[in-house]
C-alpha cells in the first residue's frame, strides 16, 4: 500500500529534476530578451548618426533582425568608456581590431578589411617648382662628375698636344685645358666643327679612346641626367608614399590608429578632430597630406568630387573593422555566427557597395 502511494511521488520528483537542466539550458542558451543598448561610434560611410544608417549600422540591423533582437541606439565618443562602465551591451561602428584594445574589450570577427592611405593636393606647378629640379643635389652632382671627366680628358689632350700644336692648345694651362675640353665636347656630340684636331700620335690615341668611351657612356650619362630631372619633378605636388612625408606636415585624426602609424614615420604630425577639418587644412596648404582610413577617404572624394585631391595607391597598416563588446559578453558567438552567414550570402558586400564603390 505504501509502495503504491510512493511511486507517483518518486515519479513526480524525477520529472522535476530532469526538467530543471532543460529549463536552465533554455534560459542560458539564447541571448537575453530585453532591449539591447547598442552604442554607435564612427564616421561616414560607416555611421550616419542623424539617419542611423551606414555600413556598420546596416550590417548590425541585419544581424538583429535575423536574431529577433530588439535594440536602441546610444551615441558615444569614447568606445572604451562606454563598454567599461557597462553603459552599453556592444558598440557598433568602424572599430579597428587591435591587440591593445583587446586588453579592455572583445571583438566580433571583422566585417570589413580596411587600411590607411594618403590624400594630397594636385597643385599647378609654380615657376620655382619648374626650375627647382635644376638645383637638385643629384643633378648638380651628375653635372659636376661630367665636368670632372671633361677636365681630365682635356688635360690629357693638352699635355699631348701643346708642344706640337701651340696654336690649337696654348701653353697657358687654363686656356690649353679649356681647348682640350672643347675638343672633348665637340667629339662626344659628333658635331665636328673641325676648328681643333689632334696631330700627335698620343693625342689621336686619347681622342680615339674618348670617342669609344663617349659612344658607350654618353647616352647613359644623358639618360641619367634626364631621369634625375624627371624624378625630381614627379611627386612634387602629390604624395604617393609615406616616405615622401619625411619632414613634411601631415594631418590625421587625434587618437586614431592612423595617428599611431604616422608617429612612427619622420612626418610632422598635426592632430585634428575630424576628417573635414583635416581636408580643410590640406586645401588651405597648412599641411601637405592627410592620413586616415582608406574607405573614409574614398567616400569623402566620391561625395565631394574634389578634383584637386589625389589618393595614393599605397596602403598601410591593414586592419579589420569589427563590433566591440564588454569582456564577458555572451553576445559574441551569436553575432559572429550571423556575420559569417551574411558574408557567405554576399549580403555584407552588397551593403558596402551601396556606400563605397569598389576600390580598383
Amino acid at each position: 500500500m505504501i509502495k503504491s502511494l510512493l511511486k507517483p511521488f518518486f515519479l513526480l520528483l524525477t520529472i522535476i529534476f530532469c526538467a530543471n537542466p532543460i529549463m536552465a539550458q533554455t534560459e542560458t542558451a539564447g541571448v537575453q530578451t530585453e532591449t539591447l543598448r547598442v552604442g554607435i561610434a564612427g564616421s561616414k560611410p560607416f555611421v550616419f548618426d542623424e539617419s542611423k544608417t551606414g555600413i556598420s549600422l546596416d550590417v548590425w540591423d541585419k544581424i538583429a533582425k535575423k536574431k529577433s533582437w530588439s535594440y536602441e541606439y546610444v551615441s558615444f565618443k569614447n568606445v572604451n568608456d562606454a563598454l567599461s562602465k557597462g553603459n552599453v551591451d556592444l558598440v557598433v561602428g568602424p572599430i579597428s581590431i587591435t591587440a591593445k584594445r583587446l586588453e579592455t574589450m572583445r571583438f566580433s570577427q571583422p566585417f570589413y578589411n580596411s587600411s590607411i592611405s594618403i590624400i594630397s593636393r594636385i597643385d599647378n606647378h609654380s615657376i620655382w617648382q619648374t626650375i627647382k629640379p635644376f638645383f637638385s643635389i643629384k643633378l648638380l652632382m651628375a653635372v659636376g662628375i661630367f665636368l670632372l671627366i671633361l677636365a681630365t680628358v682635356g688635360s690629357f689632350l693638352w699635355l699631348a698636344e701643346h708642344k706640337k700644336s701651340p696654336e690649337q692648345f696654348p701653353h697657358d694651362p687654363l686656356k690649353g685645358i679649356g681647348a682640350g675640353m672643347w675638343l672633348a665636347i665637340v667629339t662626344m656630340s659628333t658635331t665636328g666643327y673641325g676648328d681643333k684636331a689632334p696631330i700627335t700620335l698620343m693625342g689621336r690615341i686619347i681622342t680615339g679612346l674618348w670617342i669609344v668611351i663617349s659612344i658607350i657612356f654618353a647616352t647613359s650619362m644623358v639618360a641619367g641626367i634626364a631621369s634625375t630631372l624627371t624624378l625630381s619633378t614627379i611627386g612634387s605636388t602629390t604624395v604617393s608614399s609615406v616616405e615622401q612625408l619625411s619632414g613634411r606636415k601631415a594631418a590625421t585624426i587625434s587618437g586614431s590608429p592612423s595617428e599611431e602609424f604616422l608617429r612612427k614615420t619622420k612626418a610632422k604630425v598635426i592632430g585634428v578632430n575630424n576628417l573635414d577639418e583635416a581636408i580643410e587644412k590640406l586645401e588651405s596648404k597648412d599641411v601637405d597630406a592627410v592620413i586616415f582610413d582608406r574607405p573614409q577617404l574614398l567616400y569623402f572624394l566620391k561625395e565631394n568630387e574634389k578634383e584637386n585631391l589625389y589618393i595614393s595607391k599605397a596602403e598601410y597598416y591593414k586592419q579589420g573593422y569589427g563590433f566591440a563588446f564588454p569582456v564577458n559578453s555572451q553576445l559574441i558567438l551569436d553575432v559572429n555566427r550571423t556575420l559569417l552567414e551574411l558574408a557567405e550570402n554576399q549580403e555584407i558586400e552588397k551593403i558596402i557597395h551601396t556606400y563605397i564603390q569598389k576600390d580598383e
